[in-house]
């Protein structure tokens, strides 16, 4: 056994003795992809070999891997000045806060956390808060789709729509209702995707009458559900949804931890709609992964709301790290990095190129549906085309495990609803070569290719 041998099989032996890995099942026969190093769009693995990473880490690392920029910035800062608390204030908060209203073309106050999960949380507390002090009302119901992730804290899990993440963990908080998303592969036949996308969220402002509406604080929704499948919605049902929740005085959530900073093609994802969500949830790609951070957008009509000179009328959420000067350093470098290399033009040019030579794959057998947007794409699979039953969760493992074989990581909408495990999923660095973007196709063709 040679030299690197002995320190592969010596750091499996202590990863396995003392790590307990994310949303993985125990297999004593199945070693995780121990990292070394990456750049671009590639990834090294303790043994040397080479992996494209075809999902940007988990939906995030948007410029790609290695940017000295980014390592530089965080350095700068943390030599300058490592830690602030968000009670305070610092300059690269500050500068930040005015990118993003910028970047929004509107006018927001933002609060800073560490994940997607806190960024939700604090969106959820501001709009049963906003409530009660703007109006006395006493909403307090958060209505969310099936399907859809919102974080894995209680909060967000609770108005997550995915049934597999919370088995186990029930009973979560009250008040969060569920309604179901538009699945437009799998719409009734005799009805035009527009119509049934109006259908899907009228079904919402159903509910919201059906519940009381002086009960219902907001509506949490991302622009298309990511993690859940990549369902991509008519913009009928997005612009209806806006529509709706002003009719009844819900607040709209629109959740861009994966749809913003360039991955659809445009900035946000709800640009694609031209709505004016309420609130914003972001992180992942705010700073391309690099460092943890995230923000809660919040329109200035009601953050004034608890600006009265009361008892209790503050938002009393803290949290420690959110807003870390180095993470916002690093924040405003990975903006100023996609706009110099034009990331957000690029995600819509090479993503259309994506789909269009995905579509070489439909002649597959068990390929349903092809879908997606910007750098952000879905493949179905299914056992009849017919009858549209999904395929069972331990083909798709196949295939992913093939492709990692081969040199390859991509996703999969695992741990969501039961049966419905089955949608493969893409979503690589916004800087991707289009050379890289062909090794993407033609792997998961060849691997489709043995798995006929």
């Amino acid at each position: 056994m040679n030299q690197l041998d002995t320190e592969v099989k010596e750091l499996l032996h202590k990863d396995k003795e003392n790590v307990w890995h994310h949303i993985s099942k125990y297999n004593d026969h199945i070693h995780p992809l121990i990292a070394k190093e990456a750049s671009g769009a590639w990834v090294t693995g303790h043994d040397g070999k080479q992996y494209l990473d075809g999902m940007s880490g988990l939906w995030c690392v948007n410029v790609g891997y290695g940017r000295e920029e980014l390592a530089q910035a965080a350095y700068d800062q943390i030599k300058k000045m490592a830690y602030m608390s968000m009670t305070q204030s610092h300059p690269p908060a500050i500068e930040l806060a005015v990118k993003l209203n910028h970047l929004l073309d509107d006018d927001y106050v933002f609060f800073y956390s560490n994940s997607g999960s806190d960024a939700n949380e604090v969106a959820i507390k501001i709009a049963r808060q906003y409530h009660q002090q703007k109006n006395g009302e006493p909403r307090y119901k958060i209505i969310s789709r099936y399907r859809a992730y919102h974080g894995s804290s209680m909060g967000a899990l609770s108005a997550t729509g995915q049934a597999l993440r919370k088995y186990k963990y029930e009973p979560l908080s009250t008040g969060f209702l569920h309604v179901a998303p538009p699945d437009n592969y799998r719409k009734p036949t005799g009805i035009s995707e527009k119509e049934y996308n109006l259908q899907k969220a009228r079904e919402i402002e159903e509910v919201i009458i059906w519940e009381q509406k002086e009960t219902v604080a907001a509506v949490i929704m991302e622009p298309l559900i990511t993690g859940g499948g990549i369902l991509i919605p008519h913009p009928i049902y997005v612009q209806e949804m806006e529509k709706i929740c002003k009719r009844h005085g819900v607040l709209l959530i629109i959740d861009e931890v994966i749809c913003g900073f360039a991955r659809t093609g445009k900035m946000f994802g709800h640009m694609h709609y031209g709505i004016r969500p309420d609130m914003i949830t972001m992180a992942k790609g705010l700073t391309s992964g690099y460092l943890p951070l995230s923000v809660t957008a919040v329109r200035k009509d009601i953050y004034d709301a608890f600006q009265k000179e009361a008892d209790h009328f503050h938002l009393r959420h803290v949290n420690t790290f959110g807003g870390n000067p180095a993470a916002c350093a690093v924040a405003l470098k990975n903006i100023e990095i996609m706009e110099q290399e034009k990331l957000t033009e690029r995600a819509a040019v090479i993503g259309s190129k994506l789909l269009k030579n995905l579509e070489k794959l439909r002649n597959h057998p068990c390929v349903g549906d092809i879908r997606g947007l910007g750098l952000l794409a879905g493949i179905e699979l299914v056992e009849d085309k017919t009858t549209k039953k999904p395929i069972h969760s331990n083909v798709i493992a196949t295939i992913i495990n093939e492709c990692k074989e081969k040199g390859l990581i991509i996703g999969r909408n695992g741990e969501t609803v039961a049966g419905y495990n089955n949608v493969l999923t893409l979503c690589p660095p916004l800087t991707i070569s289009d050379d890289e973007l062909m090794y993407i196709i033609n792997t998961l063709e060849q691997v489709l290719h043995d798995n006929r």
